[in-house]
């Protein structure tokens, strides 16, 4: 994985570790789901505590990572996004689409802990909202004097912000999860990761921390009818 910038190759200081390993029910935007969580496992010419020295003292981080997994390069300067029902177009840079030019996310999460096990540094953060092995570019401190702006308008995405899906679920079928992981499967859920022009009774699903998850959704509320262990 490289990226460029100032004529210079940048390439990755470390790898995230997620309970996703496809697109589809990972949360849209980071924070929204505070109960998922990930590993950030830093590289060996990374793998040295000095690069974090002092990290410990804030509770945010943002992490600049490279959308892997999106192989076409984007053909246009517009982009449709899904929350406005796959028809409006609106610019590349007025959204956080994963087709951009240089393929750069900013991603912002809490630090829950600094690990250094068996000589391998790496930083557990919650809030994620990121593929499995999803390679990081670069990680900077959240500051809340001057990344958190209370009157920020937010475009389009307001409309959506405080959407929620109640979800209904069998104890044995939830039985099923390890019991860490049911409240991040629930609450991902509840963030109706359907596009927003699919608003029918069909059968969804997706894979999480080991188990595929069937559900399907009606009048604003999930029903999960299958969870298997992969």
């Amino acid at each position: 994985m490289k990226a460029y910038t100032n004529g210079k190759t940048i390439t990755p200081i470390a790898f995230i570790k997620t309970d996703f390993n496809e697109k589809f029910g990972i949360p849209r935007q980071s924070g929204r789901v505070p109960s998922l969580y990930g590993e950030v496992v830093f590289l060996p010419k990374f793998n040295n505590i000095d690069f974090i020295k002092g990290l410990e003292n804030f509770s945010h981080l943002w992490l600049v990572f490279d959308f892997s997994k999106v192989e076409k390069e984007p053909s246009s300067a517009t982009v449709r996004p899904p929350r406005l029902g796959g028809n409006t177009k609106v610019g590349v840079f007025a959204t956080r689409s994963p087709f951009r030019p240089n393929r750069l996310g900013l991603s912002s999460c809490k630090l829950e802990k600094i690990k250094y096990d068996n000589n391998q540094l790496s930083l557990i953060v919650s809030g994620i909202d990121l593929l499995n092995d999803t390679p990081i570019y670069d990680i900077k401190p959240y500051l809340p004097t001057s990344d958190c702006h209370t009157d920020a308008i937010g475009g389009f995405a307001d409309e959506f912000s405080s959407h929620k899906l109640q979800v209904v679920c069998d104890e044995q079928l939830l039985s099923i999860v390890k019991p860490e992981k049911r409240q991040a499967l629930l609450d991902c859920i509840a963030e109706d990761p359907r596009p927003s022009y699919q608003n029918d009774q069909r059968i969804y699903g997706f894979a999480f921390a080991g188990v595929n998850v069937k559900f399907t959704i009606k009048d604003n509320t999930a029903t999960i009818l299958q969870i298997e262990k992969q």
